[in-house]
């Protein structure tokens, strides 16, 4: 009992780690989104530039397919694409549809070759900028206010006739706006992500152009691309992802905190964290009780062999001693059997000295207590011989 009472214990203690852990990474993982995410507090999210723009009236809405970004775009909105490369060819078309029919802004986050020519077309990327906080050297307004910026954490583009051309690295932008012809609105080529992240956006002057290029209309259609709508060529390899990749938000910090929590609870529950230590009992007991206490514990588990085995054992031990035979020849038939013979006054032969000592293991309770008198009495003999 006192058994199944610990391992029901250690299964209640483990229930409770596991039911906390889980809580744990629920709350946790609520604010929890992703990369580029408005409603993410994470370094690498973007709730904080959501939350400025909000203040200034300007509502964010979230989409996650081509076709409701498509829906939403509108005169009044500004569509903000965080990943035009990873758009497969459809997706693409029908951003390229709202851009053109729209009449409102449309920001792209670092296109590059695959998505500029259908989003773009007549812009090339130029390669990566080396200094990370660039000088507007431009006449948009939103890139004079906000002065430097540390835009130069991505890529670089070739510009257009009538397009206007921000924060140059080595001769080429990092910011490009180019404008509609037919519908009024324009297009917004960021090089970098960097300037809407959580972790970067009060740096320099990064959150006024922030504020700027997403806050010119009272709506921004904040477009996180599905798998559904990434292209497999494009998309990220989930092969090379690692374990800890895998594991949703919040749960790393509540594996680990389960961890400690099952290591605590271990040495909480260890028997010994030392060596043994010698100590004094509190109270003093009588050989006699002990050697009942052991009786009855071989008595209740029906254990007449171990019995039996631990009776000839010392036995053999004691006569061994007493005939002269060395300890470490005492349970060696040949040797102990003649020596204890030799000494025998009365009529017991070699063979009921051998079945004593090492014989069978008794067969019923009487039987083992007639082991135990005759092994006494065969001592009593040899000490009197």
């Amino acid at each position: 009992m006192p058994r199944r009472r610990r391992v029901r214990n250690g299964l209640a203690v483990l229930a409770v780690l596991v039911t906390g852990a889980a809580v744990m990474a629920v709350l946790s993982s609520g604010s929890r989104h992703g990369h580029l995410d408005p409603r993410s507090a994470d370094p690498s999210g973007s709730r904080a530039v959501a939350a400025l723009l909000e203040e200034r009236g300007v509502t964010t809405r979230v989409v996650t397919t081509a076709r409701e970004a498509a829906a939403a775009a509108g005169p009044g909105t500004t569509l903000l694409v965080t990943s035009p490369d990873r758009l497969g060819a459809t997706q693409r078309s029908a951003v390229r549809s709202a851009m053109d029919l729209s009449g409102g802004r449309t920001v792209l986050l670092a296109p590059s070759e695959p998505s500029l020519p259908l989003l773009a077309p007549g812009v090339r990327s130029r390669g990566s900028a080396h200094p990370d906080v660039l000088a507007p050297d431009c006449t948009l307004p939103a890139a004079t206010s906000a002065g430097r910026a540390t835009t130069g954490t991505g890529l670089r583009y070739t510009t257009l006739p009538g397009a206007t051309a921000c924060y140059p690295s080595g001769g080429h932008p990092t910011l490009l706006l180019v404008p509609s012809g037919r519908t009024g609105g324009d297009t917004v080529l960021l090089g970098t992500e960097t300037p809407l992240l959580n972790q970067s956006l009060a740096k320099e002057g990064n959150a006024s152009l922030a504020l700027q290029l997403l806050g010119s209309r009272p709506e921004l259609v904040w477009y996180l691309p599905s798998l559904a709508d990434s292209d497999p060529d494009t998309a990220p390899d989930a092969e090379e992802q690692s374990l800890f990749d895998l594991i949703p938000a919040g749960w790393s910090w509540a594996l680990l905190q389960l961890l400690v929590a099952g290591v605590l609870a271990a040495l909480w529950r260890a028997r010994r964290l030392g060596p043994l230590v010698t100590e004094r009992l509190p109270v003093a007991i009588r050989a006699s009780e002990a050697t009942e206490g052991r009786a009855r514990l071989y008595r209740k588990a029906d254990a007449r062999d171990r019995a039996a085995t631990v009776l000839r054992a010392a036995t053999r031990e004691r006569l061994a001693a007493l005939v002269g035979v060395p300890p470490t020849r005492a349970h060696d038939p040949a040797s102990l059997v003649s020596a204890v013979s030799a000494r025998l006054t009365g009529t017991s032969a070699s063979g009921d000295v051998t079945a004593l000592l090492f014989g069978t293991t008794p067969s019923d309770d009487a039987a083992l207590v007639a082991l135990a008198d005759h092994l006494d009495a065969l001592e009593r003999e040899v000490r009197t011989s």
